[in-house]
């Protein structure tokens, strides 16, 4: 008992440091409801709303407002947390001021936006989805946790887990694709990642999930446009991976800009009270996005006052940079709009999560400069990183074996993105250190060696706009404009391949082209830049397109024309190093697309799992039928379906097997496939499962993802691939959203991407 009775006075005199009285004489340990009650009831209005207001130090800003006055703040007990600063130094001065002067002397909790690493930077999260890798994609979090925290920062506001099928929405490249079941497994595991399954942990941070909800779902791909859609799509298709989230224990999550049913998710209290909290059993706390709060006002909603009460109201319980619950709160509650309990109920949120995070106990538990020195950027975090992005990468074409290249002879490397290295880590890399990064030319240079001879030329700017150029490669991430003409630079570009034995051209987006607030009407390859690539491939030399995106894009007129394409995404920090690893083939590809890549814009949104119309077209793809459902100009399928990807190697599928062709809803069946790997290399290959509902009380979509396995096989080598089905993966939200599988005649498909017709049947019986 005396190690508790040690341990109740150090939380003791951290939350009150406080009162004047002595000490209770009880040696039990004060349990965390006991222990915030009791300091709640010690705080004045002003403390309390402190304890709900996220000002910015302005680092890293996202929006216009820039807090002032932060000291002062910090003194007076308005603050209950800080975000987007980096360093200890930084983080333990501005905790000191919390501490020391601080009445009550609350500790901050400290956020960052890490969202694919930290300083170690892993492929954006688009591009680690396509590795299909929980525990690989669960190690990238736990390291950008140790990293972190090992930085002073104890909470992060990832994953980004909205489900988006309309690649023109640029915030597609944060989360994982356009599949509910896939997102949800992703959302887990970065989830499990951050936290560790303790946050209090030193090297664990406090996650938080975004953007609920269904921010992926904008009108017209444009940020922070509206959304609307049924109960039944938001069910079925949008709102698993936030749930599987809330299942892992996540242990906060923010609003998101947009309105649902009519009402801004920020003041939606179905969705932040009655969905989450009620039905989800969420016991964390929300925390709206940067100045959404002052936002509902341009919806419509009312003034900061007016918006602020019904965000309070609707289940908020922090407010980034705005102020607004702060400075308008008391005025609330003395007019009847706001209820103290509801104030307290969100304090007592907020107390918790830094009990739950250890800063009671210990306020610079995250202040170690020895981590710093240590933890971070490490050989070993590279090493992985470098792993990653070469397991994240998607071949999309190559014609008569173009690629692996051969260590030898002389390539020619051309392209505006091959130079680039403050790109390499993509959007939202906000602790990255650009100049460390390696760009595509020195890893290419750094594999070969002295074995192969390299020559190199920009060819083209990013863009012929320099305006369009510079909003591309914001942060940071500048390319610098040459003056020269079109034709100089190529002419330049072709003068470096005249000896070349193949061409590698390195295209594609800025590392700002895609992200928030960078929504495109036009997702092709700059113009300048296919310019470029049709003058290379004039040369009649083999080409090989290295392709930078972090969007699916429009590639009708490159997949015609060039013979190899390799998507890179944006890789991160060891970008040039793990693109030279598959370029060459010491990494055998095996990535895999989770967003259907569309072949012409009109045709978004595009997405594997649709439903039929009532005149589907059927089989006859590619071919116009009158008075069926299909384009006069265009055709209806993708030009890359969800789960496409190629390898250097060839794998043959059996036919499905099914162990039987009827299931009770208490039974399970299995269905397996033979794998032969008949090409000549050993290599990963991720089988995939879908299902299909023949039959339902509603329309259900033609395919679903229910499974998948990432499994290695050695050229020449045949395995057997078995997926288990039980009544869970059958279930669905039906009209009166009840979570149920219903009896009747199921389609099985298995498959390397989801236009796999390799299917059997079997029955859901009574």
């Amino acid at each position: 008992m005396k190690s508790h009775l040690i341990l109740f006075l150090a939380l003791f005199s951290f939350s009150v440091g406080y009162t004047q009285r002595k000490a209770p004489k009880t040696t039990s340990i004060p349990t965390k409801d006991v222990f915030i009650k009791d300091l709640i009831s010690k705080m004045t209005l002003d403390e309390k709303l402190g304890q709900l207001n996220l000002p910015t130090a302005g680092d890293i800003t996202t929006g216009p407002v820039k807090t002032t006055n932060l000291a002062k703040r910090l003194e007076e007990g308005k603050v209950g947390g800080l975000f987007n600063i980096k360093s200890v130094a930084k983080i333990k001065d501005i905790q000191k001021v919390a501490m020391e002067k601080g009445r009550l002397k609350i500790p901050l909790i400290f956020g960052m936006d890490v969202i694919h690493g930290y300083e170690t930077t892993f492929p954006i999260p688009l591009g680690l989805s396509s590795s299909w890798d929980m525990p690989m994609i669960e190690k990238t979090a736990r390291i950008a946790a140790i990293e972190a925290t090992a930085d002073g920062i104890n909470w992060t506001f990832s994953p980004m887990v909205d489900i988006c099928k309309d690649p023109r929405w640029g915030r597609i490249a944060e989360g994982g694709g356009e599949d509910a079941y896939l997102g949800s497994q992703i959302s887990k595991a970065m989830v499990n990642g951050y936290q560790n399954g303790n946050v209090k942990n030193t090297t664990s941070m406090m996650a938080c999930v975004k953007h609920f909800a269904l921010y992926g779902a904008s009108e017209a791909g444009r940020d922070y446009n509206t959304v609307d859609m049924s109960k039944l799509k938001m069910y079925n298709e949008y709102l698993p991976p936030y749930k599987a989230a809330v299942d892992a224990g996540v242990g906060s999550i923010m609003a998101s800009f947009n309105e649902i049913d009519g009402v801004p998710a920020t003041g939606n209290k179905w969705l932040l009270t009655d969905l989450l909290r009620t039905q989800w059993g969420f016991k964390g706390f929300v925390v709206t996005d940067y100045t959404g709060i002052l936002e509902m006002s341009e919806h419509g909603v009312g003034d900061m006052q007016t918006s602020s009460a019904i965000a309070l109201n609707a289940g908020v319980d922090m407010d980034m940079v705005t102020d607004g619950l702060l400075s308008t709160t008391a005025k609330s509650i003395a007019e009847g709009k706001v209820t103290m309990e509801t104030v307290d109920n969100a304090v007592y949120r907020m107390l918790s999560a830094k009990y739950d995070l250890g800063l009671f106990e210990n306020p610079y538990k995250n202040c170690d400069e020895n981590r710093a020195k240590t933890e971070i950027a490490t050989p070993d975090n590279k090493t992985f990183a470098r792993k990653v992005a070469a397991e994240s990468m998607v071949l999309l074409k190559n014609d008569n074996q173009i690629l692996p290249l051969k260590k030898s002879g002389t390539i020619a490397v051309i392209g505006p993105l091959a130079q680039a290295k403050e790109n390499m880590g993509g959007t939202w890399s906000a602790a990255t250190k650009q100049d460390t990064s390696k760009s595509f030319l020195d890893g290419l240079k750094t594999v070969v060696g002295d074995k192969v001879k390299v020559t190199y030329a920009k060819g083209s700017n990013l863009d012929y706009d320099a305006e369009f150029q510079s909003r591309g490669t914001m942060f940071g991430k500048h390319i610098k404009r040459d003056n020269r003409t079109k034709e100089e630079l190529i002419k330049e570009a072709l003068d470096a391949s005249k000896n070349a034995d193949i061409i590698v051209a390195v295209l594609g987006e800025g590392a700002e082209m895609s992200g928030e607030c960078s929504s495109r009407t036009n997702i092709e390859i700059p113009q300048s830049q296919k310019d470029l690539l049709t003058e290379l491939l004039k040369t009649g030399k083999p080409v090989v397109l290295v392709l930078f995106t972090g969007r699916p894009l429009v590639l009708v007129d490159e997949n015609a024309s060039v013979p190899a394409i390799l998507n890179v995404w944006f890789p991160g920090s060891e970008a040039g190093l793990a693109i030279s690893d598959v370029l060459f083939g010491d990494v055998v590809p095996s990535g895999k697309l989770t967003s259907t890549w569309p072949r012409s814009v009109g045709q978004i949104p595009i997405y594997y799992s649709h439903k039929n119309t009532g005149r589907p077209l059927g089989n006859e793809e590619g071919k116009f039928e009158k008075y069926k459902s299909n384009y006069i100009d265009e055709r209806n399928e993708p030009l890359y379906p969800f789960g496409f990807g190629l390898s250097y190697t060839k794998f043959q599928y059996s036919d499905v097997n099914i162990s039987s062709k009827k299931m009770t809803k208490d039974q399970t069946i299995t269905v397996s496939v033979a794998i032969r790997n008949s090409g000549d290399y050993d290599a990963k290959e991720i089988v995939q499962l879908y299902t299909r509902d023949v039959v339902g009380s509603i329309t259900r979509p033609v395919k679903e993802l229910k499974g998948f396995q990432k499994i290695e096989i050695k050229k020449g080598e045949t395995k057997i691939v078995s997926f288990t089905i039980a009544e869970e993966d059958l279930k669905f939200y039906n009209q009166n959203l009840d979570f149920i599988a219903e009896l009747g005649t199921f389609e099985v498909f298995i498959g390397a991407n989801s236009d796999t017709k390799n299917k059997e049947t079997f029955e859901l019986v009574q």
